[in-house]
């Protein structure tokens, strides 16, 4: 078995003893019920570093899993030294055994799953093969989840494209009951909104049938100016379509940290009767100069609007009308704020 080095300070004293990893996952035997411990897969991701640090910032012990041992460099690379000295463990997991993710879960209070494992630095080839193991890492993260964990929570992260490929011509606006149509994303090649709508409809399934408590946040695009360009590629896969997207009004932008402050808020709300989809964006691109600079913060020019889109004054443009919404979550945040109970 394959023994990883880790530095020192990330190890947690156990009866006088340092943890060791021994094999693919550290020991932990400290008893974590008394912790409030919690899971966060694909720590070496943008979006699972983020949540990360607002969990140790609301003051939970944290246990990271990564799918290689080189992807420790990336877990101290992306949280620092002093967050990375409050985890409380990272641990090596085969994302598709669930043997291996029942033992990262072991004691644990919740279970993140960021739904990152596939390529944690940006998908730039999402292909039509890797939408069955999405789906079958949602199906296996959710059995070890009710097998292992000691709450049977999990927040899961999918997407907004999980909601909004339902035909080409969207009547009404799109919230947190509506679903895309995995046809018309196979027929589109819209392999990612493909795997995150199985995925996501997986993880229902198995939590109805397991027990799970389950709450799923759907991001729009992320952004965030400490990785522009490694979000470059990660905004391929997810503006396939994107001409589609800005006409009808879905194109929506997500930061990265207020989408890791809302998957822990979400995780919070659960105490007070938090449930279901959350559809969590800042903002949707409405006019055209907010999608020409999109392009080319992206680096992408043309990609939204084509080579030959005219460049209209602000006074003739017309705002593309919003068809999403998150009042939903907009509504659990303030609930939460005020500590009332919520019925979603």
């Amino acid at each position: 078995m394959e023994e990883i080095e880790v530095p020192k300070p990330i190890l947690m004293p156990i009866s006088g003893k340092e943890q060791k990893c021994v094999g693919n996952i550290f020991s932990c035997s400290f008893n974590a019920r008394e912790k409030k411990l919690i899971c966060v897969t694909s720590g070496n991701s943008y979006l699972g570093s983020f949540i990360v640090k607002e969990l140790l910032a609301h003051g939970y012990l944290v246990r990271v899993t990564i799918q290689h041992p080189a992807e420790f460099e990336d877990v101290k690379d992306l949280l620092g030294v002093e967050d990375l000295n409050l985890l409380e463990s990272v641990v090596v997991t085969k994302m598709e055994d669930l043997q291996s993710l029942c033992d990262a879960f072991r004691g644990c209070h919740a279970v993140f799953h960021t739904s990152s494992f596939i390529d944690p630095h940006g998908i730039s080839g999402y292909s039509e093969q890797k939408v069955f193991l999405e789906t079958e890492v949602a199906r296996t993260v959710m059995e070890a989840c009710a097998k292992a964990a000691y709450i049977k929570r999990c927040v899961f992260t999918s997407s907004l494209l999980a909601s909004i490929w339902r035909n080409e011509n969207i009547d009404g606006i799109i919230d947190d009951s509506c679903w895309s149509s995995e046809e018309f994303c196979r027929e589109n090649k819209l392999w990612l909104a493909l795997g995150k709508t199985k995925a996501e409809k997986v993880a229902w399934m198995k939590a109805k049938e397991l027990k799970v408590n389950l709450v799923t946040v759907c991001p729009g695009l992320l952004m965030a100016p400490t990785f522009p360009n490694s979000h470059i590629q990660t905004s391929i896969p997810y503006l396939k379509g994107g001409q589609m997207m800005l006409q009808q009004g879905c194109l929506a932008i997500a930061e990265v940290g207020k989408v890791a402050k809302a998957h822990v808020s979400v995780y919070e709300g659960m105490n007070y009767g938090a449930s279901g989809r959350y559809l969590c964006f800042d903002g949707v691109v409405r006019r055209q100069q907010e999608a020409i600079e999109l392009e080319k913060g992206l680096k992408m020019t043309g990609f939204l609007l084509g080579e030959r889109h005219v460049v209209l004054s602000e006074e003739d443009e017309e705002e593309i009308p919003i068809k999403i919404s998150n009042s939903k979550l907009a509504a659990l945040l303030n609930k939460i704020n005020q500590r009332l109970p919520c019925k979603t």
